[in-house]
């Protein structure tokens, strides 16, 4: 699975939101900085080449939807981050959280509560 740029991530969002759309549609998903329309249908074509989305054509336009799930792009992310800034290791990636003040001992609690129950069901 190919990085995606943050333009092109940020319009994964909008077509996983909307689940199918026409480039007329995620524009108007778009608010801040919106590109040109064909700037546009150019970020999302190139989507299609990475194997991100596909389209089903209505004569000349198309309608576009993500064949790639959000899940699986966040597995992929989040374990490509783990790797890079986190030595491999969710210990550390959890205490940066801790350290950075992003996750509170009473989550920590809730996330260990999970582990467990998820053990037990084994």
């Amino acid at each position: 699975m190919q990085k995606l740029t943050n333009k092109e991530e940020e319009i994964m969002h909008i077509l996983w939101k909307l689940e199918k759309a026409f480039v007329k549609e995620v524009m108007a998903e778009i608010t801040e900085e919106q590109p040109h329309y064909n700037t546009l249908s150019t970020i999302v074509r190139n989507l299609e080449e990475k194997g991100f989305v596909s389209h089903n054509a209505f004569g000349n336009t198309h309608q576009y939807y993500p064949i790639v799930s959000l899940e699986e792009y966040r597995k992929r992310f989040m374990n490509t981050a783990i790797d890079n800034y986190f030595n491999s290791s969710y210990k550390n990636m959890v205490s940066f959280f801790a350290k950075e003040e992003k996750i509170s001992a009473a989550e920590l609690r809730e996330i260990l509560t999970m582990i467990e129950n998820q053990e037990e069901e084994k």
